[in-house]
C-alpha cells in the first residue's frame, strides 16, 4: 500500500490552480525566465540545413534505429500499444545534440553560482511555499527522515518550485541522443525506462515533459530515478512528479533517505579552521569524526559544540581564502542526486537559510577568476610535464587535478588547498 500524505482543502484548492499555471507554463514555445541553477550552455553555432536527399537518408536511419530499439524493448516486456504512443510519432530533435555537444568554455566560480542559487527571491519565494505547504511537507519529511527544508530547498533549484519542469518531450529527448551514438547505451536504458513509465500509467507521452537530457518533473529525476524511487504518496494510484507536490516532495525524500540520508544530523556547516590548519587536508577523502576535527581546533562560526557527525571531512570549496565547511553523510546524499560540489552546497545553505538560519559568513575571495576549460586543460598539460600527475587533460577540474595541484603548491611551500588559479598557470608556464 502507498504511503497516503492528505492535503488540507486550501492546500488541495490550491494546487489544482498550480497544476493548471505548470501545465500551461510547459505547453507554451517560449518558457518565461526563471533563475539560473547552472551555468547557462553557450550558443551553438547552427548548421547548414540538410539536403533534401541527406535529410531523408537521416530520417530514414533513424526510423530504423527506433524499429531496432522496438524489439528489444518488446523483449523487454513493453507491450506493442506503449510503443504505438512512444514512437506513433516520435521526432529527432537536433537541437538536444547540440545542446548535448556544447562544452562550456567558460566556468563559474562558486560564489558566482551561488549568487544566483541563493538569491533574495528565490529564498523569499521558497519561504512563501513553507508557509503554504508546511503540515503536508512535515509528514512526508517526518515519515523519511528528510528536513523539510531540504527538500524544498531541491524543489527550488531544480525547478525553481515547479515553475518550470522543462518543455522537450522526453521520448524523443532520449531517443535523439540514443540514435546519435555518444552516450547510445546510456541513453538506451534511460529511454527503456521512460516506456515503463509510460507503461505503468504513471504520466501520458504528452506530460513527459523534461530537459534536453531527460531529466523529468518538477525536481528532474532520470527516468531510471524515477522506477527506483519515485512515490504514490498522494493515493491517487500514480507517481506524478509533474502534477502532484505530495509525490514530488515524497519521491525526492525517498531518493535521499536510499542515498544514505541520515536523521538528526545536519548536512554539515561553515566553521573556522586553526591557525596553521594543513590545507592538504581538506579532501572529501579525509573523513575523521567532528570531535576529532574539534580536537584540531575546527570550531564552529558561534563557538558552539561540532555537531555530532561521525564520518566528516572539511570542505574548502574557493581554496584557503574562502569558507571553509565540515560536511558529513547528508551533504553526500545530495551529491548522489546531483554529482556537483557548487549545487550540493547550494541546497544545504538554501535549506539553512529557509529555516531562518545564517548565509555565509566568511567573504568569498571574488578577486580571483574561474578558470576557462582551455586554461584547466593548460594547467593540466603543464602539471603532468613537470611530474605532477593530474590524469588525463580534459579542462575539467576533477580530483586528479586537484591532488596535481597540491603537489605543485607544496613545492613551491603555498598552501596546498588544490585550488587552481590563474597565478598558478602563470607561475608553471
Amino acid at each position: 500500500m502507498p504511503t497516503t500524505f492528505r492535503f488540507t482543502a486550501p492546500a488541495r484548492l490550491w494546487w489544482a490552480l498550480h497544476l493548471l499555471a505548470i501545465f500551461a507554463v510547459a505547453g507554451c514555445a517560449s518558457p518565461p525566465p526563471v533563475e539560473t541553477q547552472a551555468p547557462a550552455v553557450p550558443t551553438v553555432a547552427t548548421k547548414p540545413p540538410l539536403a533534401v536527399s541527406d535529410e531523408v537518408e537521416h530520417n530514414q536511419k533513424f526510423a530504423r534505429w527506433v524499429a531496432e530499439f522496438s524489439t528489444s524493448a518488446r523483449a523487454a516486456g513493453i507491450d506493442e500499444a506503449t510503443l504505438q504512443i512512444a514512437f506513433g510519432d516520435v521526432r529527432f530533435l537536433p537541437r538536444v545534440i547540440e545542446l548535448d555537444r556544447a562544452q562550456p568554455e567558460f566556468t563559474r566560480t562558486v560564489w558566482d553560482y551561488l549568487d544566483s542559487a541563493l538569491s533574495t527571491q528565490r529564498i523569499a519565494r521558497g519561504q512563501d511555499k513553507l508557509l503554504l505547504l508546511r503540515p503536508e511537507v512535515d509528514a512526508i519529511a517526518a515519515h523519511y527522515g528528510v528536513p523539510t527544508e531540504v527538500l524544498v530547498a531541491i524543489w527550488g533549484m531544480e525547478s525553481n518550485y515547479g515553475s518550470f519542469v522543462g518543455d522537450i518531450p522526453t521520448i524523443d529527448a532520449l531517443a535523439t541522443l540514443g540514435f546519435e551514438g555518444r552516450r547510445e547505451q546510456w541513453a538506451r536504458d534511460q529511454l527503456l525506462a521512460a516506456l515503463k513509465i509510460l507503461q505503468s500509467g504513471d504520466i501520458g507521452r504528452a506530460q513527459m515533459l523534461g530537459s534536453w537530457a531527460g531529466a523529468m518533473g518538477q525536481t528532474q529525476f532520470l527516468p531510471s530515478n524515477f522506477l527506483a524511487y519515485a512515490v504514490d504518496a498522494d493515493g491517487d494510484g500514480r507517481r506524478d512528479i509533474w502534477g502532484s507536490v505530495a509525490d514530488v516532495m515524497a519521491s525526492t525524500a525517498n531518493f535521499l533517505a536510499r542515498s544514505g540520508w541520515q536523521a538528526d544530523q545536519p548536512w554539515g556547516l561553515e566553521v573556522r579552521l586553526p591557525p596553521g590548519f594543513d590545507f592538504a587536508r581538506a579532501d572529501a577523502g579525509v573523513r575523521q569524526p567532528a570531535s576529532l576535527w574539534a580536537k584540531e581546533g575546527v570550531q564552529s562560526m558561534d563557538g558552539a559544540p561540532l555537531p555530532a557527525l561521525e564520518d566528516a571531512s572539511i570542505l574548502l570549496p574557493a581554496g584557503a581564502r574562502g569558507p571553509a565547511f565540515l560536511v558529513g553523510p547528508n551533504f553526500r546524499a545530495i551529491l548522489r542526486y546531483n554529482n556537483s560540489t557548487s549545487y550540493a552546497l547550494a541546497v544545504g545553505l538554501l535549506a539553512q537559510q529557509l529555516a531562518g538560519g545564517p548565509a555565509v559568513q566568511t567573504a568569498w575571495p571574488r578577486d580571483l577568476q574561474a578558470l576557462t576549460s582551455s586554461q584547466v586543460m593548460a594547467l593540466q598539460t603543464a602539471l603532468n610535464a613537470r611530474g605532477f600527475d593530474s590524469g588525463t587533460p580534459d579542462g575539467t577540474i576533477g580530483p586528479a587535478t586537484r591532488r596535481g595541484v597540491r603537489q605543485y603548491q607544496r613545492s613551491l611551500s603555498l598552501p596546498a588547498d588544490g585550488y587552481p588559479t590563474l597565478d598558478l598557470l602563470h607561475r608553471l608556464q
